[in-house]
């Protein structure tokens, strides 16, 4: 009865003008940047922080949701029409969709991956609704040495999970947290690698190191591939899939939902791995794995699924435990502090119209995409047409005014600037940056944590490993660590006796 009662008050929320405006917003950029191969949700939502300044918590975290959600229906789209993921996650969409689409079944293939990401938006809008209230009620109990170890696993997990080198991973969260620590050190009130500039003392802004990596740093990077863009069809006909594609899709919408869903609380994970995970799996367990590659509409059906169960769960951590799983929820959790919201448990007892009115703006936002995408496929399909060289100066003029914005400083353009060029740098040398987001979002409340932890103990580490929660996060974390450096060592073993 308290679910039903809580989720009447996020529909009551969701459902006002204002907050349907701005999901609605969400949604529609979400597909238009999904669609467009190169943007990505990660640098759209980092050039929109700043406007959030002046919109309503609820408004600011629903549209920016929208957008996140929203681009794993866009990457879908071209991925079928064009054989171009707009999004990574659609990546899997392009080996069977694509042959849809070359065999005169585009219109099935775009419904069937609209229909599975609807199914799994609405399993994933009840299991947010589940899981949130008891996961909340249990972190509440948490102390300072639990919230350190949960930090620590979690920035771990990240790092090793993280696409490319595992040393490049956890220096670059290691750097995260030195940066995380620049300004003004709460306790003594001395200033820390500020380097005599007055406007450090505050410490980095988060918007202008979110922008200046994610945003200008992958703009200035996709300035130098191809725009060669062939569009296969831009005419689809006859959407309605027949009983038999509803049919073979049925289980593996579910099996990618459920699978999306437990990637998607992981630290580290993100829509890729869930859609390439579901596509490994339905080909294994297809008694016709051969017809794999060739449009087999079982390849459509489990990744789309997965890739939105992913996205959505993603919140999970973040609303109930303030624990960012990916870059993109660390920007989310980003929005919050800057409109003076502590991330946590206490979200759900101190703002319950925003916890479940995102909740519920979820499920309205799945709907709206479905109805938006199928009818306005010409439009999509035309956008791509449009050369990158006339985009990028635009969305650099948005960036640096967004920016500006924020504490009417030129100061921060300047460091932008630089964190786009350090950010290029490390898409060159293939050092992943998302790391270092988390690292330096987690940082200030892994310093407080730790603090507090040894202030309690009176300066006693034992505090982490006697306490059982503690205890179980650190050995999780030590646990992960020689797994995933074990292979490492063998390697150089080899090596050595060959």
């Amino acid at each position: 009865m308290e679910l039903f009662n809580n989720l009447l008050l996020g529909f009551s929320v969701a459902l006002s003008l204002q907050n349907l405006w701005f999901c609605f917003i969400g949604v529609f950029l979400g597909t238009l940047i999904g669609v467009l191969p190169g943007i990505g949700p990660l640098a759209t939502i980092a050039m929109l922080l700043p406007i959030t300044f002046n919109l309503a918590p609820t408004s600011a975290l629903i549209m920016l949701a929208g957008i996140y959600y929203g681009s794993q229906y866009g990457g879908s789209t071209t991925a079928i029409l064009v054989n171009l993921p707009g999004e990574t996650s659609a990546v899997v969409t392009c080996i069977d969709g694509y042959q849809m689409a070359r065999q005169g079944r585009a219109g099935p293939a775009l419904a069937i991956a609209a229909i599975g990401s609807f199914v799994a938006g609405t399993i994933c809008t009840l299991l947010i609704a589940l899981a949130g209230p008891p996961l909340a009620e249990v972190a509440l109990k948490f102390g300072a040495p639990e919230y350190f170890s949960l930090m620590l696993m979690g920035l771990v997990t990240a790092a090793v999970l993280a696409h490319g080198d595992m040393a490049k991973a956890l220096a670059m969260t290691a750097l995260g947290l030195l940066v995380g620590v620049v300004g003004t050190d709460v306790n003594s009130g001395m200033a820390r690698f500020s380097f005599g500039y007055p406007e450090l003392t505050d410490g980095i802004g988060f918007v202008v190191l979110a922008v200046g990596i994610f945003a200008v740093g992958e703009i200035i990077s996709n300035l130098g591939e191809t725009e060669e863009r062939q569009v296969f069809t831009s005419k689809v006909s006859g959407l309605m899939p027949t009983k038999a594609d509803l049919k073979a899709s049925f289980w593996p919408i579910l099996r990618g939902t459920g699978l999306g869903a437990f990637l998607g609380v992981l630290p580290g994970t993100g829509p890729a791995i869930a859609s390439f995970s579901s596509y490994m799996l339905e080909k294994k367990l297809s008694k016709t794995p051969e017809r794999f590659g060739k449009g087999a509409i079982e390849g459509v059906a489990g990744p789309e699924s997965a890739n939105n169960a992913d996205a959505q769960c993603k919140f999970i951590p973040m609303l109930t435990l303030g624990i960012p799983a990916s870059a993109v929820m660390a920007l989310m959790l980003g929005a919050l502090t800057i409109q003076g919201i502590a991330p946590g448990p206490q979200v759900m007892t101190q703002k319950p119209d925003l916890f479940w009115g995102l909740i519920a703006s979820m499920w309205i936002g799945n709907l709206m995409l479905v109805v938006l995408n199928l009818p306005l496929v010409g439009l999509w399909v035309s956008l791509l047409k449009v050369p990158y060289r006339i985009l990028f100066p635009c969305i650099m003029g948005f960036s640096c005014i967004g920016i500006y914005s924020v504490n009417n400083s030129a100061f921060d353009i300047y460091m932008t600037a630089i964190f786009a060029v350090i950010g290029f740098a490390w898409l060159r040398l293939e050092c992943p940056p998302a790391p270092l987001l988390l690292g330096f979002v987690l940082g200030p409340l892994m310093e407080e944590n730790l603090r507090r932890a040894l202030l309690i103990s009176r300066g006693d580490p034992t505090v982490f490993f006697t306490r059982p929660i503690s205890l179980g996060f650190m050995l999780v974390t030590l646990i992960i660590l020689i797994l995933m450096m074990l292979p490492m060592v063998k390697q150089k073993r080899a090596v050595i006796t060959d």
